[in-house]
């Protein structure tokens, strides 16, 4: 009956159906947006398909006008918008435009909140923009004070604090390269990274909050530290204790010291378009991570087009993102300061004590933007969660998810559970673009399952193996042209050899992202997961995401993991299954979840065998490792476990291909 139940439920909801409709679409700035290209360029755009159209058919026009539109801060205007939209990887945009990233971010200085810091514990801090202007201004001093310039290279060990934010605005005004890891890395992730950066500066914290532990650093730090020769100074922020006398870390220097100054005015260097602001990295679980550069101008037009017109924030929005330092979204978040919004930052867990601690904080603070994972809000599905119950969320009026595909079911949790009228809005892009190929779009209604557009400027497609564009069904997302915020290189790859073979070895001169896509007629999307990890048994292949939609249906389960295994000149599906306490993965249940998947997906892909695990892996940016897995279950051995957020978990893997050989 069970199944029979879930047939029904399930079929029916591959009807498109409406959650959510704006009530004055015209106040948005999207909108507001259309009519000034209506109005500049004599168009008659009417909706959200003829702007992104037309943004997509005049690329150098589109950005010259979020340009404008943005009113981003510069010293000098750019007499050429992009030499060649088909040139990728290689377009230079904004030819001989200066601009300092820090100076658009710190255009308020008054007595508005900033930020509002808060951990686990009680503890909290507020920065106006008066008083983040002034924080930034005595540590750029100090930075310039040690010799940093254009050119070198800042690094942050550290936790989401105000700090951070002040470190890397600071670094970023003298024209220097900013690069961080969360402090919950460990010593050989770490390395892995910045010995690639090859800092001047390390700015660190002796410790951090998660699920309720206060997480000494030191001695990790103190490895790093010996680990990187390029190093002039570490500077130790007493966070989150004072007890800063022990250390004992090579030329270390007290924050409060370093910062000292009687200076008072901050000159903000003016670079071109394209100059080093960020160094990204992928996520290394299956070797060395990619160290991935974006310029400052790409990276600030690119957020400003994505916050300000996609997410609708305005100056009197507060906007709190879930994050580390470690993740793009820490990044993306930032940003905000540029619209004068305030940005709340948290370090610790998401559900300490109790699954509900951040909507709390949502009331507590009137936030507006809520972002978060979609394996948090997959939690308080399982945990049956109804934040609207408990909490006064009036002000809420957006939610934005990212880092895997957010489910059917997670749609419908959201609306009946937290808030009815509130756009829900799910991202989807990538470190290797600091930012969205598909978002929200706050014109737009949001149908269930899907996210609701293309992003502006985003030339995106599905494409089959033979690179033909594909509607309605699955296929490789790319970007058929060129964009701002690409890449400008990757650190060791002087001929780019690597940074071609990351993204156009398949398709050449075209974009290829790794996910599945599929594009609706009408414009919504579905991102079905990585297709590097696809499940291809018997020439027919889903991403991930499908599978783990059917399996989300049973409460029993708490989590899962699918791989498929190369057998028999073939593959084999294998379903790994974390299960909630005080449940067991039994015969019935296995039989349930297999007649599902060969109902709802194929029989191919119904799981040859599942397994139940104590945990399942996951990188420290939340997302579900199952290459690692797959490599391991292959007989290859992984090494790099320290970008993995529980490591322990994956050695129970490393003794299943004995299991299943036969």
């Amino acid at each position: 009956m069970i199944c029979l139940f879930f047939k029904k439920k399930l079929k029916g909801s591959k009807i498109r159906k409406i959650l959510w409709q704006p009530k004055h679409s015209e106040n948005t700035q999207m909108s507001k947006f259309l009519k000034y290209v209506n109005s500049k360029y004599n168009t008659n755009l009417k909706s959200y398909s003829d702007l992104h159209e037309w943004s997509i058919s005049n690329i150098p026009d589109f950005w010259k006008t979020i340009w404008d539109f943005t009113k981003i801060v510069h010293s000098s205007y750019p007499t050429k918008i992009v030499d060649d939209i088909n040139k990728m990887p290689g377009a230079e945009w904004f030819k001989d435009a200066k601009l300092n990233f820090s100076e658009n971010l710190l255009r308020f200085r008054d007595e508005k909140k900033a930020i509002i810091f808060k951990n686990e514990t009680s503890y909290t801090v507020e920065l106006t923009y008066c008083e983040l202007f002034k924080e930034v201004t005595k540590v750029a001093s100090a930075l310039k004070r040690s010799g940093i310039g254009p050119g070198d290279k800042v690094v942050g060990f550290l936790p989401n604090i105000p700090e951070s934010v002040i470190a890397m605005l600071a670094t970023a005004s003298l024209g220097a390269t900013w690069s961080s890891c969360s402090p919950d890395f460990g010593v050989r992730g770490t390395l892995d990274r910045f010995i690639q950066v090859k800092p001047k500066i390390l700015f660190a914290t002796n410790g951090y909050y998660y699920n309720g532990k206060l997480h000494h650093t030191i001695n990790k730090l103190n490895q790093i530290v010996q680990g990187l020769p390029s190093l002039m100074h570490t500077i130790i922020i007493d966070y989150p204790d004072t007890s800063f006398e022990k250390y004992k870390i090579q030329n270390n220097i007290k924050y409060s010291d370093y910062k000292k100054s009687d200076k008072t005015s901050l000159n903000f260097v003016q670079l071109p378009f394209d100059h080093p602001l960020y160094i990204m990295y992928s996520s290394g679980t299956t070797g060395v991570p990619k160290s991935i550069v974006h310029g400052s101008g790409g990276t600030l037009i690119q957020h400003l087009k994505e916050l300000i017109l996609h997410c609708d924030l305005k100056r009197e929005d507060t906007i709190f993102y879930y994050t580390t330092c470690g993740w793009m979204m820490w990044n993306w978040l930032i940003t905000s300061l540029s619209i004068g919004s305030t940005i709340v930052l948290y370090d610790g867990s998401p559900d300490y004590p109790n699954i509900d601690r951040l909507w709390g904080i949502a009331e507590k603070l009137n936030i507006t933007v809520f972002g978060t994972s979609a394996k948090f809000i997959d939690a308080c599905n399982k945990s049956r969660l109804s934040p609207k119950i408990k909490y006064d969320l009036s002000n809420l009026r957006s939610i934005l998810s990212t880092g895997s595909p957010l489910t059917d079911l997670s749609f419908d949790y959201i609306y009946a559970n937290i808030k009815t009228d509130l756009l829900l809005g799910s991202i989807s892009g990538g470190t290797d673009i600091i930012s969205c190929f598909a978002l929200s779009a706050p014109i737009l209604p949001v149908y269930r399952g899907e996210l609701q557009a293309k992003g502006l400027g985003m030339d995106i497609d599905s494409f089959d193996s033979e690179g033909n564009s594909i509607i309605n069904k699955k296929g490789e997302l790319v970007c058929k042209s060129a964009f701002p915020s690409m890449p400008l290189y990757f650190i060791n790859d002087n001929d780019g050899s690597k940074y071609r073979s990351a993204y156009f070895e398949k398709y050449p001169g075209i974009w290829h992202h790794g996910d599945f896509i599929s594009i609706h007629e009408k414009g919504g999307i579905k991102i079905h997961g990585r297709s590097d990890s696809t499940l291809n048994p018997g020439g027919v292949r889903i991403g991930t995401a499908e599978l783990y939609s059917i399996v989300d249906f049973f409460s029993e389960v708490e989590d899962s993991l699918v791989i498929a295994q190369k057998w028999r000149d073939d593959q084999r599906v294998i379903l790994f299954l974390k299960m909630k306490p005080k449940n067991i993965l039994s015969d019935d249940l296995i039989k349930k979840i297999k007649d599902l998947i060969k109902i709802e997906l194929s029989p191919k892909h119904v799981p040859k065998i599942v397994i139940s695990v104590p945990d399942i892996p996951y990188t420290i940016n939340g997302k579900k490792i199952e290459i690692a897995v797959k490599n391991i279950i292959e007989g290859e051995e992984i090494n790099n476990r320290d970008s993995m957020i529980n490591p322990e978990s994956i050695d129970f893997y490393d003794n299943i291909p004995e299991l299943l050989s036969d």
